[in-house]
């Protein structure tokens, strides 16, 4: 798009508003809660993702840990949008009600924390294990764990993470229509889709977009798999945020830029990568006369 063009859809789009809720993961910032909240803050964001604070990931966060951090965030005023737990990302074959215990710490967060919003995955399998074959057992495990979801008035937010059962559309689809629960919903990340070879939105948009209730926002090359910020890749950012602006979404984008490194619990950009990702995603927020707030 030229920037004519994108001035003229910009000017356009502020006639009928959309504003979205700009969040990110603290953890990619630094360790420490406090500069995570000013980062944050610095950049325009209101909530946060949390994932871990002061190096211990949130399902590990005793009852004083989280009492210190839920003051601090009421204090800065940093709402939550969403608990970054690491449910599901570990092997299928594991005994089933670990994980559902691991899901019980985090809803303990999430409940603490203000937030109904738990980022889970779909499981990994062992080397050689066909995914087909692992589909049964992936079904009865994110089956337990939204019950438990469900109990607790919760919502679970699948994260199509590479190399688990739900890392492509048609995949995505069978699980969250198999397991046929209101607490399990999608978060949609581009940059993973990229890295198993899918084109986001020419490929999957459409067939997820009514189960899709949560936005993280980071881009990725498909010739390496390298995560770029918003709009460097071949993740179809600019296709898939005007998409959800014009048929209504109106929830969180969280910004997971995984810039500096990336690990098998999540990533890390260091405040000024961190910075580059947030300003990247607003350059094209605004050419799209999206308000992040």
């Amino acid at each position: 798009m030229t920037r004519t063009n994108a001035k003229a859809e910009a000017h356009v789009n502020a006639q009928h508003p959309v504003s979205w809720t700009l969040s990110g993961f603290g953890d990619e910032i630094d360790a420490d809660p406090t500069t995570q909240i000013a980062v944050l803050e610095a950049l325009g964001a209101s909530h946060i993702e949390v994932r871990s604070a002061w190096g211990v990931n949130i399902i590990d966060l005793d009852t004083d840990q989280l009492a210190r951090l839920g003051a601090q965030l009421r204090q800065s005023g940093m709402g939550v949008s969403a608990i970054g737990s690491p449910i599901g990302k570990v092997d299928v074959a594991l005994d089933a009600e670990l994980e559902v215990a691991r899901l019980a710490r985090a809803i303990t967060a999430a409940h603490a924390l203000g937030t109904p919003n738990i980022r889970i995955f779909s499981f990994f399998r062992g080397e050689g294990v066909p995914v087909e074959a692992t589909r049964d057992d992936v079904l009865v495990r994110m089956r337990l764990l939204a019950d438990l979801a469900e109990r607790e008035g919760v919502v679970l937010l699948h994260e199509n993470e590479k190399d688990i059962y739900g890392d492509v559309p048609e995949r995505i689809l069978d699980l969250v229509e198999s397991v046929g629960s209101p607490a399990l919903r999608l978060a949609w990340d581009n940059a993973n889709f990229v890295q198993v070879g899918v084109a986001p939105f020419d490929d999957g948009y459409a067939m997820l977009r009514p189960y899709l209730d949560y936005l993280q926002v980071k881009d990725a090359v498909a010739e390496t798999g390298q995560v770029v910020p918003s709009g460097e890749g071949d993740g179809q950012l600019r296709e898939t945020l005007t998409a959800l602006r014009d048929d209504g979404y109106a929830g969180f984008a969280s910004l997971e830029p995984h810039l500096a490194d990336t690990h098998a619990l999540g990533g890390f950009s260091g405040p000024a990568s961190f910075g580059v990702a947030a300003r990247a995603f607003r350059r094209l927020t605004d050419e799209l006369g999206i308000e992040l707030r």
